[in-house]
């Protein structure tokens, strides 16, 4: 199969050509179970999971023997999900959670959803992570600037701050796409219910692969992955089996 390509093809039938041991990174937004399109929809629980859990044997198989894996998914399913990948022997990293700032639903029966869920895991302990270069902001912005000039005392050592700002935490606070594109303060309907933001799926290229390597991008939906992997000078190959989503990725490419 031919990299830097979205195929248009059911997620099995693409895993089962893909070659074994060909991906450095897969970073995965699969179906959740929660209704949102025919996609998301499923009989039963039993029936979602067991089609989650023949997905991502077949990605197992694909990753090479240093390549990381990344999953969405809401709190309730990633509690099983994690479970299962341990099984599997993958190498639990970060349970990831996304502070989107906007919640699934308002809720006045337990506490409002505002996190979603992001799993890393790798196949082994030999792999890349590139935490220099996924380093963000320091909180206090005029405590730092007082610190680069004198230090803080620390264990009896003068600490100075780093130019390129904190090592990343497993909390997330990135916006969703929903709230950073809306128009006269509204929000806009997108072609795909679910995209994830650039910044995010930067941060985990960024991470856990380098330049030249191949990202995985089961489930593609807008392409996102897809897009910023061409941008960061890595490789990708994927899937898609919803026409409108295929054709807006293919045209996304092309631009």
């Amino acid at each position: 199969m031919k990299s830097n390509k979205i195929y248009f093809e059911d997620v099995f039938k693409f895993l089962n050509k893909l070659e074994n041991e060909s991906i450095d990174l897969a970073i995965i937004d699969p179906p959740y179970n929660q209704s949102i399109d025919k996609w998301d929809t499923f009989k039963s629980e039993e029936e979602f999971f067991e089609f989650t859990y023949k997905w991502i044997d077949l990605t197992i198989d694909k990753l090479k023997d240093n390549g990381s894996l990344y999953i969405f998914n809401n709190s309730y399913n990633a509690a099983f999900i994690l479970t299962y990948l341990v099984s599997k022997g993958l190498k639990f990293k970060n349970w990831i959670v996304w502070y989107k700032k906007d919640g699934f639903s308002p809720s006045k029966t337990k506490f409002v959803n505002n996190q979603e869920v992001i799993l890393f895991f790798t196949k082994s302990d030999n792999y890349v992570f590139n935490s220099e270069d996924v380093r963000i902001p320091y909180l206090s912005t005029s405590r730092i600037e007082a610190a680069r000039k004198t230090g803080i005392l620390k264990n009896g050592k003068r600490w100075f701050p780093n130019e390129n700002g904190r090592l990343c935490p497993d909390v997330w606070e990135i916006p969703s796409v929903r709230l950073t594109k809306k128009v006269n303060g509204k929000t806009v309907k997108t072609l795909h219910p679910t995209p994830k933001p650039e910044e995010m799926i930067e941060r985990m290229i960024k991470a856990s692969s380098n330049e030249g390597d191949l990202v995985l991008d089961l489930f593609s939906g807008s392409g996102t992955t897809a897009i910023v992997s061409k941008k960061l000078d890595r490789s990708f190959i994927g899937c898609e089996n919803n026409k409108e989503y295929y054709e807006y990725i293919v045209e996304r490419l092309k631009d």
